[in-house]
């Protein structure tokens, strides 16, 4: 168990959270959300003893082991990766080190004989003749291949140094383990492997993630950071997400009596629970809802970006047309042979195992890449508006937000320009914020109040969902459900390729996979993804 006792933390006057007071039990794993800025990694440090609140203290039940998702991935360079996954059971990787340093000794006395029979008993205790097996096995679930794994970390792909540093910390089976963003970098599958463990995982998890389908398959309880306090809900992201929206919509119905209110929540409370999650967790969570206090439920006070894409014209039935079109750069094949027909109203996932492959693409589509054989052709009812995942260099000068956004805009007007951007969120003295010195996030909202702008009848969203927060990701998501015509997209987050596509076109360097299913049945037909294998060979 881990208590958190009256824990505060402020940076100079900006307070993160003060007076918090947690309990997190065996069995659970609780999800840890919050705005921007608003102290989730932190809090994780917290909990880890990286750092020291000004206020309170982190009590662990004795002899619990905690294990941390390391985010240095210099730190191991000169071990190899069977070790550094060793390395994450502290306890039992000591004892190997002490035991060879003593069979290494050329006096090895009666007294090293004894101390060898010791630690021999204890690498036993700590099973630790299935060490190596067991670390070996993490490693081959998480995709880091049998080859690599007496490799030194520094001569391996950052990529596979993520996967690794996961595998050092799931080792050893902790009775504690923080993880900060552990899907980054990782594939479906894995990910897929991750939420079984997960799922199945005994003891105590605690996660920062953007991910909310990792959230809502493994998660039992969320701590939502708000109001400068920590508070702990039962169920997933999904429910303290509509839980929340319910509470904010009921207290601004001033007219609405408290007991009608108290039965919408109950309903609501006992819908979800009826459906609590596909997840493994799913039974843990049913139960926690039923006991949950309906007073415990509380609007946020979250701000969400307001998406509206408006279209200056309706789209005619001649869509896009693509014929045998193949992009190959450096002597590398990216795409062959392309060919399909994009119909009126389809939301289409582009994917490829190669992010080039999707990025060439539609930057081919949209007129900015040349080199490439086949041929393309857009109805003439089309107008289209592209979002590149790299937007760099719409960011190099230091105009102001409001004059940046005023160069895309055949209206200059000064409210109507601000419209757009409070729209994302930028008001009062935000909007005279230089655009070179935006955050990731930050760009992209523009980028996206750029494309609102063009009221275009076609989006192309190169992984739109990149850099944006949780508020940002699900606000564009509920948005795009809703848009009313033509939708080329790319997104890492699955929920929202999940929500939002009738349709998957996948590029290989063999030709294309065209489905018209959903990404979850995409992903889950193994008829599918045995042609995928083929596809790529």
């Amino acid at each position: 168990m881990v208590s958190v006792n009256k824990i505060t933390l402020q940076y100079d006057k900006k307070v993160l959270f003060e007076d918090v007071n947690l309990t997190f039990s065996k069995g659970n794993c609780y999800g840890i959300i919050g705005a921007n800025g608003a102290g989730k990694s932190t809090f994780l440090k917290i909990l880890s003893g990286e750092i020291e609140p000004n206020k309170g203290s982190v009590d662990i039940s004795p002899g619990e082991r905690m294990a941390v998702l390391k985010q240095n991935h210099q730190v191991y360079d000169d071990f190899t990766v069977l070790n550094t996954v060793l390395m994450g059971h502290d306890k039992l990787w000591k004892i190997m080190n002490e035991k060879d340093a003593l069979y290494a000794k050329e006096d090895f006395s009666e007294a090293d004989g004894m101390k060898a029979a010791e630690l021999e008993a204890e690498f036993a205790e700590l099973d630790g003749w299935m060490a190596e097996s067991n670390a070996g096995e993490l490693l081959s679930n998480l995709g880091v291949d049998v080859s690599t794994h007496y490799a030194l970390m520094k001569d391996i792909d950052a990529n596979l140094k993520v996967r690794v540093l996961l595998a050092q910390a799931l080792f050893g089976n902790p009775d504690i383990l923080l993880l900060d963003e552990p899907t980054n970098d990782l594939d479906i599958q894995t990910i897929n492997w991750l939420e079984d463990f997960l799922a199945d995982f005994p003891n105590i998890v605690i996660v920062v993630s953007h991910d909310r389908h990792f959230l809502d398959m493994v998660c039992t309880h969320i701590c939502d950071i708000d109001f400068k306090k920590i508070s702990i809900y039962s169920g997933n992201y999904s429910f303290w997400y509509h839980a929340s929206q319910l509470a904010l919509r009921q207290r601004q119905d001033k007219n609405k009596k408290a007991e009608q209110k108290r039965e919408e929540l109950l309903e609501f409370i006992r819908r979800f629970s009826a459906n609590a999650s596909k997840s493994k967790q799913a039974t843990s969570r049913k139960k926690a809802l039923e006991k949950l206090n309906i007073d415990d439920i509380q609007p946020s006070t979250r701000r969400y970006p307001a998406f509206i894409f408006q279209m200056d014209r309706e789209l005619g039935n001649q869509v896009l047309e693509i014929e045998k079109l193949s992009y190959r750069n450096n002597d590398t094949t990216y795409f062959t042979n392309i060919e399909f027909q994009l119909n009126k109203n389809e939301k289409v996932a582009i994917i490829s195992q190669d992010s080039l492959a999707v990025k060439y693409f539609y930057e081919i589509i949209s007129g900015e890449r040349e080199g490439f054989s086949g041929s393309y052709k857009w109805g003439q009812t089309v107008t289209y508006a592209y979002l590149p995942s790299i937007n760099d260099k719409y960011f190099t000068g230091d105009l102001n937000l409001v004059d940046w956004l005023r160069q895309y805009s055949e209206d200059k007007d000064e409210n109507y320009i601000r419209g757009f951007l409070g729209k994302m969120l930028f008001s009062g003295e935000d909007v005279f914020k230089k655009s070179n010195v935006l955050s990731g996030g930050e760009k992209v909202r523009c980028m996206l109040s750029k494309v609102m702008m063009t009221k275009a009848n076609v989006l192309i969203l190169e992984e739109p969902t990149g850099h944006l927060d949780l508020e940002s990701i699900t606000a564009l998501n509920e948005s795009l459900k809703d848009f009313s015509s033509n939708l080329l997209f790319t997104s890492q987050d699955r929920e929202f390729t999940q929500t939002i596509a009738n349709r998957i076109i996948e590029l290989t360097p063999n030709g294309v996979i065209d489905k018209l299913v959903t990404y979850d049945e995409y992903i889950l037909d193994p008829k599918i993804q045995a042609l995928r294998q083929e596809m790529y060979r």
